[in-house]
């Protein structure tokens, strides 16, 4: 989220809401072990402005690429992204 938001500022539009309900899946092992490997993070993101729907979409791709935790792990981190409007109802 943090990364997602650093790149909302630097791309100028408002984020005015941020959930994510994020799944993993993991590998056991017979041994008893096991590694995750892979992350799919499912960002609900609210912002204000109609016409950068497409700029906030693409914002996820950016902030997965400068995300010091999808940088540091063994696993893909995917992103399923919904961006809303505030008051577009």
């Amino acid at each position: 989220m943090l990364s997602y938001l650093h790149v909302a500022v630097t791309e100028g539009f408002t984020v005015v809401a941020y959930e994510d309900r994020a799944t993993a899946s993991l590998n056991l092992n017979r041994d008893g072990s096991g590694e995750l490997t892979e992350a799919t993070l499912h960002p609900v993101v609210t912002i204000l402005e109609a016409d950068r729907v497409a700029d906030a979409e693409a914002a996820h791709a950016r902030a997965n690429a400068l995300c010091f935790i999808a940088r540091s792990v063994a696993f893909p981190v995917h992103h399923v992204p919904r961006t809303e409007i505030r008051g577009a109802d």
